[in-house]
């Protein structure tokens, strides 16, 4: 398996604690952040523009996802002008789709023509992936976030399509591939291994890289003694 020190995808942290965020700013592992409003709601953030200013102010050097809220593309696209403003490193969320299902690759191109650092996420097919390719000025640079990971929770491999969006994103070369969603620190190493750019890793996940390289015959020793040791401390019996 590739060391952590040898792998070419960039792990991108994805959360919306301030103080989770600001102990993995301090770890040279993590190449940027991402975050979401439904993450954001759970932290337990109320004032959206203001805890996504403080966070740009507070990680100016390495890039920082944000997303438009609007739900409409001529409100999403004057939104996206406002949040690329809170700082050089801001990469723009936009949905690849409004609520009803309405493409809004008119305002990528847009945006993508006018300089803007887009983020088109959301992305869960190859069409997706082509039309959005098709769009992105080929002198700015641009993420496209395919949620593999709930690809996955459908019962469809994601490693496949994975590596054809890596084929077609290859048009545009400052466009950039995240694997999102992942369920599994395995989704780091099969990330880098089809050569997808980035992978967004949440709080849970980058906790068990400490595990990369372990020996699987002490891993399995440990876990003995966790049910061993579990049983002892509940009291539990089997009378024979």
């Amino acid at each position: 398996m590739t060391r952590l020190d040898q792998l070419k995808v960039k792990i991108f942290a994805d959360g919306a604690d301030f103080d989770s965020i600001m102990a993995l700013y301090a770890n040279p592992l993590i190449k940027g952040f991402t975050t979401n409003p439904t993450l954001m709601r759970k932290a337990g953030v109320t004032d959206y523009a203001a805890f996504a200013r403080k966070l740009a102010a507070a990680v100016p050097d390495r890039p920082l996802s944000l997303e438009v809220l609007a739900d409409d593309l001529p409100s999403m696209q004057a939104q996206a002008q406002v949040v690329a403003s809170w700082g050089k490193n801001i990469n723009v969320k936009i949905p690849v789709t409004t609520t009803s299902g309405e493409f809004t690759g008119p305002i990528v191109a847009a945006l993508s023509a006018a300089g803007v650092v887009v983020n088109v996420t959301a992305v869960f097919t190859l069409e997706q992936v082509a039309a959005i390719t098709q769009l992105l000025h080929p002198d700015t640079p641009a993420i496209v976030s395919v949620f593999a990971g709930r690809i996955a929770d459908t019962g469809v491999d994601p490693v496949p399509l994975m590596t054809e969006a890596v084929r077609i994103l290859a048009a545009r070369p400052k466009a950039e591939l995240i694997w999102a969603s992942p369920r599994e620190l395995l989704n780091v190493f099969q990330a880098d291994e089809v050569g997808c750019h980035i992978i967004t890793v949440t709080t849970d996940l980058l906790a068990k890289l400490a595990l990369v390289g372990k020996p699987l015959e002490a891993f399995s020793r440990e876990t003995v003694d966790m049910f061993y040791t579990d049983a002892i401390a509940a009291g539990y019996l089997i009378n024979v």
